[in-house]
């Protein structure tokens, strides 16, 4: 059977260009390519960039217009996407990885929304900070509803987001499938082998870490303001907190640098590589995420390896991602004086208060490797 004559599996992922999102286009290719090399399947990617994500046998076709405006945005979903659908004819699957359901021709349709910005309650602040955040939250809201009912699957990280799909959009449960990433951290050496070689843990500051973009959902406000609480309490000597915001990077940044760069204990570090998110991770004692929305919250993940203290919203997100953590404590993302009383409690030694996470069941359809998800896709696809 010659190539375009094979079913097509269409990956659509004009808008993911970088972080965490560009590794979901990845681990989607990643898994798809063994099918195309086989030729079982016409594997099709709709991206930005060819050069962003290279694997055997996937075939490109490039759409980098579509990050020039939100119309240009629903312009290639609702009309280029279209046109492109009938061309690869006959597609078994059209799979969007970005949120929004595109007008396509396909036997099956499935959307995987990793966005939970249309599910966070907005303050004033997020308003002030940034509104393009807030816009974002609101018309996503919006630009989810269209032609959801059109995917066979709705493809999400968690739990609560299955939950939140099913009451605001009127989803079957069995529809909505949570795909948990594949997240596998290998720790450095950890920080107590650091402590026997080098010095005693007395001799320095308890350190805390968030590493975060500078969005306002991320809420560093609360974090900063329990070190403030700290320092006025137990002086500069004691602790440190490392936050991944420069200062001056957007307005949220600048207000955070305004209100509390007198507070000597916290380090603006700025953006920071991967690699030394992790060189951070391995000499920190407890990582520290307040953050009031999520879709999954990766830096839990990634420090669970390293079996230390984590201090996290009292929120689902981070009680679902934190399943199986040895060493946890949640506070209430708006109240920076129970976060002060936890930290300090860690600094004197006092950790009594923290416990595991337990695991919980999560309901079916349910995977946690691409591979699986993909599979699941095309079983049903075949039936």
């Amino acid at each position: 059977m010659t190539l375009d004559k094979l079913p097509a599996i269409v990956v659509s992922a004009v808008n993911l260009r970088k972080g965490g999102t560009l590794s979901i286009l990845r681990q989607c290719l990643q898994a798809l390519s063994p099918l195309a090399v086989a030729k079982r399947y016409r594997v099709v990617a709709l991206v930005h960039k060819a050069d962003l994500a290279q694997y055997a046998g996937v075939e490109y076709i490039e759409i980098p217009w579509t990050v020039k405006s939100w119309w240009s945005r629903l312009w290639c979903e609702y009309m280029t996407m279209h046109r492109i659908s009938m061309q690869l004819q006959p597609i078994a699957l059209w799979l969007s990885l970005h949120d929004t359901t595109s007008r396509v021709k396909a036997e099956r349709q499935a959307v995987y929304c990793h966005n939970p910005f249309p599910f966070m309650d907005l303050h004033w602040r997020d308003l002030w900070m940034s509104w393009r955040i807030a816009g974002f939250a609101t018309l996503s809201r919006y630009a989810y509803q269209i032609n959801i009912h059109s995917n066979r699957y709705v493809i999400v990280q968690q739990q609560w987001l299955r939950e939140e799909f099913q009451r605001m959009y009127h989803l079957d449960p069995r529809q909505i499938i949570v795909a948990r990433p594949s997240t596998t951290v290998k720790p450095l050496p950890s920080l107590q082998e650091e402590q026997s070689s080098n010095q005693n843990r007395s001799d320095r500051p308890y350190r805390f870490f968030f590493p975060a973009a500078s969005e306002t959902n991320k809420n560093f406000e609360t974090l900063c303001q329990a070190a403030e609480l700290l320092e006025q309490e137990l002086g500069t000597e004691a602790f440190e907190v490392a936050i991944t915001v420069a200062g001056t990077e957007n307005r949220y940044g600048r207000w955070l640098s305004r209100r509390w760069a007198h507070v000597k204990s916290i380090h603006w570090l700025g953006f920071i590589s991967p690699q030394e998110v992790a060189s951070q991770y391995a000499t920190t004692d407890c990582l520290v995420f307040p953050s009031r929305m999520e879709t999954w919250g990766l830096p839990i993940t990634e420090f669970m390896a390293y079996h230390r203290p984590i201090l996290m919203a009292d929120l689902p997100y981070a009680h679902e991602t934190a399943q199986g953590a040895k060493a946890c404590a949640f506070f209430n993302p708006h109240d920076p004086q129970a976060l002060k009383q936890q930290m300090k409690r860690l600094i004197e030694g006092a950790d009594n208060f923290l416990a595991p996470v337990p695991p919980c069941a999560t309901p079916t359809p349910v995977t946690s490797t691409w591979e699986e998800l993909i599979a699941l896709l095309l079983n049903d696809v075949r039936k």
